[in-house]
């Protein structure tokens, strides 16, 4: 009897039972796939998406209003914002770059084949990035950490500056290069640029 419970206590002590540490890698395995399902999900539900985001925003506007600090936060989150803004008005391939390279790759006359903006920034990832970025600013404001005292009306004049003068040389790039970081109405440029085109050729036929 004793060795029949030595026997299975040995068999007993041959498992393999799981560690912390492996149960706990598992875990965020699967949290992680559930959360990349969600994401997979939500992409075709931008309007949803951006009501999400502003409503995170807003409730990062408010934490911050009625706590009056973090604003070296708020303005390394503003810095975080116009970076991934550029890149979402930017092309994927710099015009200038292609230019010197292959030569002009845009649209340059009314009859040219239409061709759709391709971003550097994809919507859907300038979406994730910037709600993932307001989602970690608001947990800062619970760590008094990261509350150093400034003066936010420079930090702010300071923002504003660097925006404007952001913004104004990527107008420039836009008008220079002559596109338009946005595909709204592409069917009404191909239609009118085809009905132009035969009205051209008709016309030389008439002559």
């Amino acid at each position: 009897m004793m060795e029949a419970g030595g026997g299975s206590g040995g068999g007993g002590e041959t498992l393999n039972p799981e560690t912390p540490a492996s149960v706990a890698s598992r875990w965020g395995f699967m949290v992680s796939q559930r959360f990349q399902h969600f994401l997979d999900k939500s992409t075709p539900h931008m309007f949803y998406r951006w009501i999400a985001f502003f409503v995170i925003a807003l409730a990062y506007a408010i934490r911050v209003y009625f706590v009056q600090g973090f604003y070296i936060v708020s303005y390394g989150l503003g810095i975080y914002i116009l970076n991934l803004l550029i890149a979402f008005l930017s092309p994927q391939v710099d015009p200038e770059i292609q230019e010197l390279t292959d030569g002009p790759t845009l649209p340059t006359r009314g009859s040219d084949e239409f061709r759709p903006f391709v971003r550097r920034l994809p919507e859907f990832k300038f979406w994730y990035s910037l709600t993932k970025a307001f989602c970690i600013a608001f947990v800062m404001t619970f760590s008094s950490v990261f509350d150093v005292p400034v003066f936010w009306p420079i930090l702010l004049f300071y923002w504003v500056v660097l925006f404007t003068l952001t913004m104004r040389r990527q107008i420039h790039h836009m008008i220079k290069y002559r596109y338009v970081p946005f595909s709204f109405g592409k069917k009404s440029q191909r239609y009118d640029r085809r009905k132009h085109a035969a009205e051209e050729s008709a016309a030389l036929v008439r002559d």
